[in-house]
C-alpha cells in the first residue's frame, strides 16, 4: 500500500502552541507544515521532520520551510503526552537557523531534553489557567 498523506491540523495546532510557549523563537511557525502518513511500512518511527533543502529553494524560490509528517499507525494511539512529546523532539531537530537543515540527535536531543521541555510546557499551560 503507498503511503498516504494528510493534512494534520492538531498537529499543527500543537506544534504552533509549543513553538509560542516554549519560546522557541527562532521557528518560524508560518513555515512549518504537518501532515498526517498512512501506509507507512517503518516499525519504529512515530514521525519525522523534512527540511525544504537550500537547492530546492533556489529552484523554487520559496523560503525555509519545514514539515512535520506523524505516522498515523504509531502517533495516533500515543497519549496526548506522548504527543506532546514527539512533537517537542522533532522541532527540537530545526536549528537556530531556521534554513532548511537539521540538528543532529548527539548533543542537542534526548530523552531529559524532551521531559524538561514537556514540563515547561506543563507550567506555561497552569499559569494560564490560574
Amino acid at each position: 500500500m503507498p503511503i498516504r498523506y494528510t493534512g494534520a491540523a492538531d498537529v499543527k495546532k500543537l506544534a504552533d502552541e509549543i513553538i509560542d510557549r516554549l519560546g522557541l523563537f527562532h521557528v518560524v511557525p508560518q513555515f512549518v507544515f504537518c501532515f498526517r502518513s498512512t501506509g507507512s511500512t517503518s516499525k519504529r518511527t512515530i514521525a519525522r521532520i523534512h527540511g525544504l533543502g537550500k537547492i530546492w529553494q533556489e529552484a523554487l524560490n520559496l523560503p525555509p520551510s519545514y514539515t512535520i509528517e506523524v505516522i498515523s499507525e504509531r502517533y495516533d494511539r500515543l497519549s496526548q503526552t506522548g504527543k506532546e512529546k514527539t512533537v517537542i523532539h522533532e522541532l527540537l531537530h530545526v536549528p537556530r537557523g531556521f534554513a532548511g537543515g537539521f540538528r543532529p540527535h548527539k548533543g542537542y536531543i534526548d530523552e531529559r531534553i524532551v521531559d524538561d521541555l514537556y514540563r515547561k510546557l506543563q507550567e506555561h499551560r497552569k499559569k494560564r489557567t490560574d
